[in-house]
């Protein structure tokens, strides 16, 4: 009767263990995920990026016509 006592609280004191193990990988996790960007801000940011790029297109073409124009002029 002692020995399952005994090994009850030796069980029961592994799972309280275990517990405290997996709440604490738990509260890790939610202070990882905290610092996450939300889905809006990320879509955002996404949308920001093509703006970017679409500006960044956009001059690339003028500076490169601006090229053409000059080395044009130059040899005129």
């Amino acid at each position: 009767m002692a020995n399952d006592k005994d090994y009850a609280a030796v069980l029961l004191e592994q799972i309280v263990d275990q517990n405290k193990a997996v709440l604490e990988a738990i509260g890790d996790i939610q202070r990882k995920v905290a610092n996450l960007p939300t889905r809006d801000e990320f879509d955002e940011l996404r949308q920001d990026v093509k703006t970017t790029m679409s500006a960044l297109r956009g001059v690339s073409g003028q500076v490169t016509d601006h090229e053409t124009r000059i080395s044009a002029l130059e040899t005129a």
